[in-house]
């Protein structure tokens, strides 16, 4: 199994850009646009955001079960055939 272009415009895209040398970055590329205490402070209040949700969920989720077995009415399997 080779490596390279098979289809013939891909070999000639290959030859035009083989020799080509390509310097796309400067020193401002590889500083970061962003401080890492904001990130890190980005980053804990989404979690406690996430963490919250997940209990309220949990929360709520004990709630409805509750209330949902509360409202039902339970028949006796004897009185539903006598219906």
């Amino acid at each position: 199994m080779s490596i390279g272009a098979r289809e013939f415009i891909d070999k000639l895209l290959v030859e035009k850009y083989s020799n080509t040398q390509v310097e796309n970055h400067n020193s401002d590329a590889l500083v970061s646009k962003v401080s890492a205490d904001d990130m890190m402070y980005a980053m804990n209040t989404s979690a406690a955001n996430f963490k919250t949700m997940l209990a309220l969920n949990k929360r709520l989720t004990s709630v409805c079960y509750g209330i949902v077995s509360k409202s039902a009415k339970y028949v006796s399997t004897e009185d539903f055939a006598r219906a």
